[in-house]
């Protein structure tokens, strides 16, 4: 019974231009625009999982859901692709925000030090600075998660988790 209910959790996937290169997210629960979404009930929180390697998003939509169910469905739940890691299918639309952090290459964007700042600049694009963070980071994930907390204090209020 509790994994029909995990299975009427509705999972958006969208594929965005981050940093130069296209990347997966997926999104559980209704929210997938937090700019755009200025009604009452508007998330005060997102649940951000960065992936391990080999960085596929998809591999971690069974927890997604757990959490999103676990927290009475309030908070939307996030997974982000490591950068390269996904491809679009063909025929999929590539987002692209008018914004410069993502719009600008990422140097070495493949490398450690790239991944980090790839996740970043979706952050920074993706996440208005009223809503707070918890950051969920699985083996290098963990490490992301981490360098992202120390480069990046303007990030609001950011709680991290790891493992």
């Amino acid at each position: 019974m509790d994994s029909e209910i995990k299975e009427e959790i509705p999972v958006h996937e969208e594929f965005v231009l981050c940093g130069g290169v296209e990347t997966q997210v997926l999104k559980c629960g209704p929210w997938d625009d937090l700019f755009n979404d200025q009604n009452v009930n508007r998330p005060k929180l997102l649940i951000f999982i960065i992936p391990g390697n080999p960085g596929f998003s998809s591999f971690y939509v069974p927890f997604a859901k757990a959490l999103y169910s676990l927290t009475n469905r309030c908070f939307p739940v996030w997974t982000i692709s490591h950068a390269g890691h996904a491809l679009a299918p063909k025929d999929t639309k590539i987002l692209t925000t008018s914004e410069d952090a993502n719009a600008q290459e990422i140097k070495d964007i493949y490398g450690l030090h790239g991944q980090i700042e790839h996740k970043l600049a979706f952050l920074r694009t993706h996440v208005p600075k009223e809503i707070k963070l918890m950051l969920i980071g699985h083996s290098i994930g963990s490490y992301i998660a981490l360098q992202i907390l120390k480069r990046a204090p303007e990030l609001p209020e950011p709680s991290c988790l790891h493992g």
